[in-house]
């Protein structure tokens, strides 16, 4: 069963068959292969991997951001940013990553933020006399903040795969984890910038226009606010803070922007229907995947195995960071969760660690394997929009990487990075 599982999954991965259905074709061949288990199970284990209330933060966040981006919102985020730090040596770059923390509260993922601020960005920074591709990969790693800071559609899947953590508490885990993103790629955009010397300096803008910049921008920036506040205060839970986004989005592009139209709204609607059915066919099919790993008795397997070689729960988190950063690779992010965390998520338990801390790492883990070769989504994204070789933009991105790996290892063998904040609002168990 085992074999049939992994020769299938290698087999249709190699014939460029989507992965949801590569996960689900596997799992499907591991089960005649066995002759044991009724077929039935296929479309029960499908059924019982979407059957989830929190999973219908899903939808409605997916809808805030696209509700947001077709407001308009976008343009006064950025212009907001450029009047605070548009001003100094590599301004543009540093505009870059700041709008991609912002969006980061609106649209939790990364591709979103690499198809829509990341594209802007990118092409304002090439006009204003930066190397074309070192412009794209700034893009691509700064929208990888997307899935850090709350909300984050990654971590709702995390979230409903190891009922160890709560949303919530992944939702604190992520903050300061996100921040120090932001500061990583700045300091790496600084020295680059410096050294070839990018982007001009010119006066910084004035206090009375950085307040009007300010107030343009407020909409966008009370969304994080919102989400967060409410969850924080006992408010309303995580899933129904995904709706009242959806609420908020819909008064901003109405009353505020006055941008959303009938007709718009209905765009977006089929839009965000599309994304979210792609999404929750990988949830569905990694599902039976990850089940029939669970069956071969997988995780136990691969505790053991590290626990043979050490029991220092340093080690442990230093073998499964390589472990799921070279996983990350070659398999997409929301898949890798739900096949990977019921597998390593048991370790955390078993060597002390932590499990908002190991979440928190396997979460930022893979969310750097979108900007890694041969399948980084975010790196696919930029190259489309930009029309530029995939391989150029993989290799300015590796800088970015680096500072990026910093932070993961920070995430990794300081726990209270992550953990500060959970433990201060009582998001921990």
């Amino acid at each position: 069963m085992g074999i049939a599982l992994l020769l299938g999954f290698v087999f249709l991965l190699a014939l460029g068959v989507p992965l949801a259905f590569v996960m689900g074709g596997a799992g499907l061949l591991a089960i005649l292969v066995d002759g044991e288990i009724s077929l039935l199970l296929v479309p029960q284990r499908f059924f019982h991997g979407i059957n989830s209330f929190s999973l219908m933060a899903i939808p409605f966040f997916i809808l805030a951001a696209d509700l947001m981006s077709a407001s308009a919102i976008t343009s006064a985020i950025l212009r907001f940013a450029s009047s605070l730090i548009g001003h100094i040596r590599g301004g543009l770059g540093h505009v870059n990553v700041l709008t991609n923390m912002i969006f980061a509260g609106i649209s939790g993922s990364a591709l979103a933020d690499a198809a829509g601020p990341g594209a802007i960005m990118m092409r304002m920074m090439q006009k204003a006399g930066y190397d074309k591709h070192y412009a794209a990969a700034l893009s691509g790693a700064g929208a990888t903040i997307g899935p850090i800071i709350p909300p984050s559609i990654i971590m709702v899947i995390y979230a409903i795969t190891d009922n160890q953590v709560t949303v919530a508490g992944l939702f604190m885990a992520g903050v300061v984890p996100g921040i120090l993103l932001g500061v990583s790629l700045a300091i790496a955009n600084h020295l680059i910038a410096r050294r070839n010397n990018y982007g001009e300096i010119r006066p910084a803008s004035s206090w009375p226009e950085r307040g009007r910049r300010f107030r343009a921008a407020l909409p966008a920036l009370l969304m994080p606010v919102i989400v967060i506040g409410g969850i924080v205060s006992g408010l309303f839970t995580s899933t129904e803070a995904s709706a009242v986004a959806v609420i908020y989005a819909l008064l901003v592009g109405t009353l505020v922007t006055r941008k959303l139209t009938p007709a718009l709204i209905g765009k977006v609607l089929v839009q965000s229907a599309m994304v979210t059915s792609g999404a929750l066919l990988i949830v569905a099919m990694a599902s039976l995947f990850a089940w029939i790993l669970t069956v071969l008795q997988l995780p136990q397997d691969v505790a053991n195995a590290i626990g043979s070689v050490t029991d220092n729960p340093l080690l442990v988190m230093l073998i499964v960071g390589v472990f799921v950063f070279i996983c990350g690779f070659f398999i997409d992010t929301l898949p890798a969760i739900i096949i990977l965390v019921p597998v390593l998520a048991p370790l955390a338990a078993k060597f002390g660690i932590d499990p908002l801390q190991f979440a928190m790492a396997i979460v930022l883990n893979l969310t750097i394997g979108l900007i890694t070769p041969p399948v980084g989504g975010v790196l696919f994204v930029i190259s489309s929009v930009s029309r530029l070789r995939f391989e150029a933009i993989a290799r300015a991105m590796v800088p970015f990487i680096i500072a990026e790996l910093v932070v993961l290892l920070m995430v990794m063998f300081i726990p209270q990075v992550s953990l500060a904040l959970p433990h201060l609002f009582g998001f921990t168990r």
